[in-house]
């Protein structure tokens, strides 16, 4: 039937290039923002799931700063730990060359003054090992925990070794001198037992340093991985879209010209009057 009043074939054909124009709108938008799905109305479920992983992901960049941090802590201690080590090396080969009874007053005078200088490095060293306020070697902290996970329950600990003379570890004192060959003696077995000490307690800090790095690394990698897993589940194949692009202009243009033909079919009444 042929009517003025009703143009049904206009109407399939808006409603197919409406259509056409939303399925358009859609691809340039997900070329635009190279997202197939970018809100919740494109796919709830599925950006409620990345939305938790992109969480993850932001937890995940806190955990590496608190990691960085007890790193940096824990390379400042083992760089100051490996200095004091050398020093009393250093004291000692003074120490020894203090107890020979062979030389006289004023050469030992020199090697205490050496031993002395080098025993107040040791001071020194450890006042300045600290990190952002966080010093391993002089008591003033307890261990450091560098959280381990986005959740904020775990932690990698950095545990604190004071070195501080007349300690558990360095007992050497802070008022050590080798001015007489007797204490030059009594001071070789003090350093020695100071660096046996000493080694062990670097050798745990940095035991604990490593600890610090290779989870670092894991996160770094957990957090990569995470990443790709969300451009899995939103980020837009853009050759795909591309393509569809392509396709549905070709169909716009087409949606218009059917458009087109259907408004003109009520014209075809006139030609029925004409005679």
């Amino acid at each position: 039937m042929i009517s003025v009043n009703t143009n049904y074939g206009a109407m399939i054909a808006l409603q197919n290039l409406n259509q056409t124009n939303k399925d358009l709108a859609g691809v340039q938008n997900h070329i635009n923002t190279g997202l197939k799905i970018a809100g919740p109305k494109d796919n709830g479920a599925i950006w409620a799931i990345a939305q938790n992983m992109r969480m993850d992901v932001q937890a995940l960049g806190a955990v590496t700063q608190s990691l960085n941090r007890a790193m940096s802590v824990a390379d400042t201690a083992v760089a100051a730990g490996t200095t004091i080590s050398d020093l009393l090396k250093e004291m000692k080969e003074k120490a020894l060359a203090a107890k020979d009874p062979s030389i006289d007053a004023n050469a030992r005078a020199a090697y205490d003054a050496d031993f002395t200088a080098l025993r107040d490095q040791i001071t020194k060293t450890i006042q300045n090992s600290g990190f952002d306020g966080s010093n391993l070697l002089d008591g003033s902290v307890t261990d450091i925990h560098a959280l381990a996970n986005a959740d904020g329950n775990s932690y990698i600990t950095v545990a604190t070794r004071n070195l501080s003379l007349g300690g558990a570890i360095v007992s050497l004192t802070a008022t050590a001198t080798i001015s007489t060959a007797v204490n030059a003696s009594t001071m070789i077995s003090t350093i020695e037992a100071s660096l046996n000490a000493l080694n062990l307690a670097l050798s745990q800090l940095g035991t604990d340093a490593k600890k610090v790095d290779l989870h670092k690394t894991f996160i770094a990698k957990l957090s990569d991985e995470l990443e790709h897993g969300i451009g899995n589940l939103v980020d837009a194949d853009l050759a795909k879209e591309s393509a569809k692009l392509q396709s549905l202009q070709t169909k716009q243009q087409l949606g218009i010209q059917a458009l087109s033909i259907a408004n003109a079919a009520p014209q075809a009444i006139l030609s029925l009057f004409r005679n």
